[in-house]
C-alpha cells in the first residue's frame, strides 16, 4: 500500500453518511495523515464549496486541505471554461456550483444560455426545471455534475441529481454530458495537478457504480468499502471486479 501517492476517497457513503461521521474512515485518514500521507476527497456532490467540505470535515476531527478536495461542480466548471469559453450558463443547482462557475469566470444567466449546467438542487421547482428545458429545447448544451440517482444519508438513500436530470433529459429530448463519477474527469484532473502515474492513484468508494467504474475507466487501482450503496454481495457480481475490497477501511492496513 505504500506504492501510493494519491489516495482518493469518495466522500458520501465512504467517509460519512449525511451528518454521521463513520467511525472507521475517520480513524483510516487519521492513520494515513500520521503516516505522511494527504489523501485526496472526491465527490459527485456538487452542492458544496471546498471550503463548506472542509469545515464538514473538521466538525468529524478530520483535517483535509481544500487543494485535495476535489467536487463533480469544480470539474463541471472546468469543463465549461476549457470547451464553451466565453458563453453563458443557466445554472441548476447550490452554491458549490455556483462557486465553482464563477471562479471559473464564467457568465451566469437566467435566458438564451449557451450552457445548461445541472447540479443537485435541493431548492428546485418547477419553474427552474421549466426554464432548463426551454434552453435546451432552443439549443443549449446540456451538462450535468453526475449521474448518481441516489445518495445515502443517516437517514437512508435519497433522491440525488440524476433523478432530476432524467427528468430533464425527458422532457428536453435532450441527452446530457456528465462530467463526475463514473466519468474519470475528476481524477484526470488530480493526475494533471501533481503528474501522477496511475500506478501510483487509487479509487476508494461504496458506490461501485460511480466510484469504482470511474477508477477502472481512469486505469488506477481501486479499493470498494461496504456499508454504502452497492453491497459486497452485488460487487462480486460484476463483470469488472475492484482490486481490493474492504469491509471497512481499516482492512487497508491488512492489505
Amino acid at each position: 500500500m505504500e506504492r501510493y501517492k494519491a489516495v482518493c476517497l469518495d466522500l458520501d457513503g465512504t467517509v460519512y453518511k449525511g451528518i454521521e461521521p463513520i467511525p472507521e474512515a475517520v480513524t483510516f485518514i487519521d492513520r494515513l495523515q500520521k503516516q505522511g500521507v494527504e489523501p485526496y476527497f472526491i465527490t459527485n456532490n456538487s452542492s458544496m464549496t471546498r471550503e463548506q467540505i472542509r469545515e464538514k470535515l473538521l466538525s468529524f476531527h478530520i483535517q483535509a486541505d481544500p487543494g485535495r478536495i476535489m467536487t463533480s461542480a469544480i470539474a463541471a466548471a472546468k469543463y465549461c471554461a476549457e470547451h464553451f469559453a466565453g458563453g453563458t450558463v443557466m445554472m441548476i443547482g447550490e452554491r458549490g456550483l455556483e462557486e465553482a462557475l464563477e471562479l471559473e469566470g464564467i457568465q451566469l444567466t437566467g435566458k438564451h444560455p449557451d450552457v445548461v449546467v445541472m447540479g443537485i438542487d435541493r431548492q428546485i421547482s418547477y419553474a427552474k426545471l421549466a426554464e432548463a428545458c426551454l434552453a435546451l429545447r432552443q439549443g443549449a448544451h446540456f451538462i450535468a455534475t453526475n449521474s448518481d440517482r441516489a445518495f445515502p444519508t443517516e437517514r437512508g438513500l435519497v433522491p440525488g441529481n440524476g433523478s432530476f436530470v432524467a427528468l430533464m433529459e425527458s422532457a428536453s429530448g435532450k441527452k446530457p454530458l456528465f462530467v463526475g463519477k463514473p466519468e474519470p474527469s475528476m481524477l484526470r484532473l488530480i493526475q494533471q495537478d501533481q503528474q501522477y502515474e496511475k500506478e501510483e492513484m487509487i479509487m476508494i468508494g461504496d458506490n461501485y457504480d460511480t466510484d469504482i467504474m470511474a477508477g477502472i475507466r481512469f486505469g488506477i487501482d481501486t479499493a470498494h468499502v461496504a456499508g454504502g450503496v452497492t453491497s459486497p454481495q452485488e460487487v462480486q457480481r460484476k463483470d469488472n471486479l475492484p482490486t481490493y475490497r474492504f469491509d471497512t477501511l481499516l482492512d487497508w492496513f491488512k492489505a
